[in-house]
């Protein structure tokens, strides 16, 4: 049995990286009799700049990447089938699509993320599927600090300590420091799946292509 320490940049507010994550998922249960993993989300922020009310979707998308109305629902609409395809729905609302749809900051989910990873095994990974579900699904706000608590509560995190931390800076350095040493070491789209420290995967791949990576260097650290 080999174990693999695996680094999973991503945003809260990225859809591919809920594709990404789901497939990941799969293809570690395929190689569950030769490899083991040990999971770590690390922070990166599509929109650091972005003001707590965030901003619609469609407008956000058409500025950014200078592309027509019809084509960002075109995207959202290739997103709703690949998640229907790993199993995961994504709503009407948000990154999906629809009238409601926002883009908001998400510095404050990475802090609690930050911490999350020192609260037991397996609560960090809960906590980033329960966002994941929050803003994809249930199209709430990854910057309320009122959704982060319900979400850390659903997590089986300890609610009173979110709220301390939500109410402070703690672990705003550190969140920042780990988010520009991945930018520092050329990661400019999410998700970016690390693995030991020198394998690179980019985007939302499918299981196939994990299952496959996740073998070859299973073989070559053995």
């Amino acid at each position: 049995m080999t174990k693999l320490k695996i680094d999973f940049v991503s945003d809260v507010s990225c859809p591919w990286c809920v594709i990404g994550l789901k497939a990941l998922d799969e293809a570690l249960r395929r190689v569950s009799s030769e490899v083991t993993a040990d999971l770590h989300f690390q922070p990166f922020e599509l929109n650091p700049g972005m003001p707590p009310e965030g901003q619609d979707i469609t407008e956000h998308i058409t500025q950014k990447y200078g592309i027509s109305a019809e084509q960002a629902e075109a995207n959202r609409e290739a997103i709703r089938q690949r998640g229907a395809q790993v199993g995961f729905t994504f709503s009407g609302t948000n990154a999906a699509g629809g009238g409601r749809s926002r883009v908001y900051n998400t510095f404050d989910a990475h802090r609690l993320l930050h911490w999350a990873e020192s609260q037991g095994p397996g609560r960090q990974k809960a906590l980033k599927e329960a966002l994941f579900t929050a803003y994809f699904t249930d199209g709430l706000s990854p910057s309320s600090h009122e959704v982060l608590l319900r979400v850390a509560g659903i997590a089986g995190l300890d609610a009173l300590r979110a709220a301390e931390i939500l109410s402070s800076d703690d672990f705003a350095d550190e969140v920042r420091e780990r988010a520009y040493f991945y930018q520092s070491q050329g990661i400019r789209s999410v998700p970016a799946i690390i693995i030991n420290d020198k394998h690179l995967i980019s985007g939302g791949q499918p299981a196939e292509v994990f299952e496959k990576a996740l073998r070859q260097i299973a073989q070559s650290e053995a």
